[in-house]
């Protein structure tokens, strides 16, 4: 947890947010001054003529070194000191955080030779008490938003604040964090060539609760830095998080952001070096501490970021914008996940005589793949659809008999309440695909794995099938085989405890496959041979020629 929603003060009661989530964890002064850095909150800017707000400021972690840069600023360019009034909005819900901030500010500015009773009154009138999410700056009217945003998931406040921030905060979809809300809101506020750096949680870039947020950015702000701290000692006390900084611009993307991921041992040297790097606009830079890259260009829309290496990254964004996904409406290639029946106890079993022959499908397991080829194992699908939906049991008495055993147990699950049809599976069988060759894929595995169908079977719900009218699927195979269709997935999936990664369609779908018609013969034979041989080293090598990489970055 990086920092929790505070106790607000007047519109909501203290039984809205549990007492166990008021605490915080103090941002490091060097991390706070990074974040600066790279938002360009610099003293060789007229500060004073610009707005920064803090959101959160809790007990003014970034609000020290604000006033700093603001007073050298304000001296270089020759401003008054009342000059610098207006140039700092911070709030926060908790009356003790809005006090200890005003102390931070005041000392700050004392500090830099400012009299008291000046700056006790510019703390007082730069740190208020609000409610960012409900009130926060007008729209467009803010040049600079920085912070570390509260983290608390929206459950985990009342009923009433929740319906309230979902109403101020679209972007907080399903099981969102109140953190989503500071980056929608923030942004909201920025003026054209405006920039939010926050540090934060990274989860959001690749959850489904982020999506509306990502795609928000992607229609109208540009990324201009994303640096990976998962195991960086970046705050003051130990916090189990996963943080990240991320910069953010209000303007078009004309190009891809610096992506940088820091070694655990990264610290305040590293982040002075860091903060050179991006200054000097380099393509690559390579450190003990950290790694960064320059990307051509970066994600649009709601799906996932990628997350991996800047080489990595680089790489997968390059090769996304100049070739097709695997899923592709134009060569008739579809993506799909195998049949889940809420019952596999009934509706799966290996007496081939249980039922009608009409009424049994042969199903594929994935136990049978494991040799890499399909080795049947003799299930089949005890089959209530058609091609026209669901059949009338009447006309099948031998299935009739045997589901009518289980109809207690079929009725009390959720797919029979909500559809009124006690003997469906979840899913409908998708008609003529056991008929069908097919290449399956396993879901969980360290590495993709397809295995070439005939069409033989049909598959259960741990198997993703592809099928296409354009690609041999043995060249095809061949290519997922290989380590450069692997790179797509393990950036864009989550990693499961053992090393697996999950392989579902969504992550499968946005593989990129080179053009079919640079495949050329020798390629497609070679490919073939590397997919019958599961030979991945024969297969990556043919597929980076292809993909024209000279290697597949770590």
């Amino acid at each position: 947890m990086l920092v929790v929603y505070p106790m607000p003060a007047s519109s909501v009661t203290a039984n809205e947010i549990p007492v166990a989530n008021y605490g915080e964890v103090f941002t490091r002064r060097w991390v706070v001054d990074l974040i600066l850095d790279l938002s360009g909150y610099t003293p060789d800017k007229d500060l004073a003529n610009l707005k920064v707000v803090e959101p959160a400021c809790g007990s003014g972690a970034f609000l020290a070194a604000l006033v700093e840069r603001l007073v050298e600023s304000a001296r270089r360019h020759g401003r008054e000191p009342a000059s610098i009034r207006r140039a700092i909005v911070a709030r926060d819900l908790q009356a003790p955080h809005v006090a200890k901030s005003r102390m931070v500010a005041r000392d700050a500015l004392a500090a830099t030779g400012f009299n008291s009773r000046r700056a006790q009154r510019l703390a007082r009138e730069w740190v208020q008490q609000g409610d960012f999410l409900l009130d926060p700056p007008a729209e467009r009217s803010v040049d600079f938003v920085v912070g570390n945003p509260p983290y608390i998931r929206l459950e985990d406040v009342s009923p009433r604040l929740s319906e309230a921030y979902r109403e101020a905060c679209p972007a907080m979809g399903g099981r969102s964090d109140v953190y989503i809300g500071f980056y929608e809101r923030a942004l909201s506020t920025l003026r054209d060539g405006g920039v939010l750096g926050y540090i934060c949680a990274d989860r959001w870039m690749r959850n489904a609760y982020g999506a509306r947020l990502r795609e928000l950015i992607g229609r109208e702000c540009s990324v201009e830095a994303i640096v990976s701290m998962t195991a960086v000692d970046a705050f003051e006390d130990e916090v189990s998080a996963y943080p990240a900084i991320t910069v953010l611009r209000r303007d078009k993307q004309e190009a891809g952001p610096l992506v940088v991921d820091a070694a655990p041992h990264f610290g305040a040297k590293d982040a002075g070096r860091l903060a050179r790097v991006a200054a000097g606009r380099k393509t690559k830079s390579k450190a003990k501490a950290f790694s960064a890259a320059r990307m051509p260009r970066w994600f649009e829309g709601p799906s996932g970021w990628p997350h991996g290496s800047p080489a990595r990254l680089a790489t997968i964004a390059e090769l996304e914008g100049k070739l097709p996904t695997l899923e592709d409406p134009e060569r008739k290639t579809r993506v799909g996940i195998g049949l889940a029946t809420g019952a596999d106890k009934v509706f799966i079993t290996d007496d081939c005589g249980l039922v009608e022959p009409e009424r049994m499908l042969p199903m594929a397991m994935v136990r049978d793949l494991a040799s890499g080829r399909l080795d049947w194992s003799g299930s089949y699908l005890v089959n209530p659809w058609d091609r026209n939906g669901l059949v009338d049991l009447d006309h099948w008495p031998a299935m009739k008999a045997h589901l009518m055993t289980h109809k207690a147990g079929l009725r009390k699950r959720h797919t029979a309440k909500k559809s009124g049809k006690w003997h469906k599976t979840i899913d409908r069988v998708v008609d003529g695909l056991a008929e069908r060759p097919k290449l399956y894929l396993p879901d969980f595995k360290e590495n993709l794995f397809p295995v070439l169908d005939k069409g033989e079977t049909y598959p259960h719900h741990n198997l993703y099938w592809i099928t296409s009218d354009e690609w041999n699927l043995e060249v095809l195979g061949g290519i997922l085989l290989s380590e450069v269709a692997n790179m797509f997935v393990s950036a864009y999936s989550v990693r499961m405890r053992g090393g697996y990664l999950r392989f579902q369609a969504q992550y499968l779908r946005r593989i990129r496959l080179p053009q079919l018609t640079e495949v050329d013969q020798s390629s497609q034979k070679a490919l073939k041979s590397a997919f019958k041989k599961r030979d991945r080293a024969a297969a990556t090598a043919v597929a980076l020629s292809l993909y024209e990489l000279d290697e597949v970055p770590m």
